[in-house]
């Protein structure tokens, strides 16, 4: 065999393993852990947008509630206690951390409800221009949180069934044996159950 011959199939042999690797998932396991990150940048994006409108939103009602001061209080309480909770892109592989997160911002999910359910007995206020547009960028932020959680909940799905699935289990019990499953946003306990309407 000449030389030349023996190179041809040396480019060839190195060309098609290049190829078998490229399409054997190596990849898939950094892109996905990746995309999954970045999902969760926009979830922490969203609700730091929440947390910068309710500090107006708050001083909106002041002026004109000044008498539901606990329910403000509580309000300036839990925005203080859910941004003071951070989460890395490492600790996303600790649920407990994932869970405490998660429970900082329902907390304050719940008490800005309780805030805007106190301004139904305040016509003046919620015909005031600056509190209906704090509200419905309110609204719409929960929408964004609502689409962002939704989106990292795929990514992490996607990121997770990759380190378990062949033929990315190879190289997630080889090469990248050191990477954890992602933890997921879990339903608040109580979710399943309708809210009480009291007319």
């Amino acid at each position: 065999m000449s030389s030349i011959a023996l190179r041809v199939r040396t480019a060839a042999a190195l060309i098609g393993i290049g190829l078998i690797l490229s399409s054997c998932g190596y990849n898939t396991i950094p892109t996905l852990e990746e995309q999954a990150k970045a999902r969760w940048a926009d979830v922490q994006n969203q609700y730091q947008r929440r947390a910068d409108l309710i500090p107006n939103l708050v001083a909106t009602v002041q002026g004109y509630a000044a008498q539901e001061k606990s329910v403000l209080t509580a309000v300036v309480e839990a925005r203080a206690k859910a941004t003071q909770i951070k989460l890395s892109t490492d600790d996303l592989t600790d649920p407990a951390k994932v869970k405490a997160f998660a429970d900082a911002q329902n907390q304050l999910t719940g008490v800005l409800g309780r805030l805007l359910a106190v301004t139904e007995n305040y016509p003046d206020l919620k015909s005031n221009a600056n509190f209906l547009a704090l509200q419905s960028q309110l609204e719409g932020t929960e929408n964004r949180i609502a689409v962002a959680r939704r989106d990292y909940i795929e990514a992490v799905r996607a990121y997770n069934t990759a380190l378990r699935t062949f033929p990315t289990v190879i190289w997630a019990k080889t090469a990248f044996s050191g990477e954890k499953p992602l933890a997921e946003f879990t339903a608040t306990e109580g979710s399943e159950k309708p809210p009480v309407v009291k007319f």
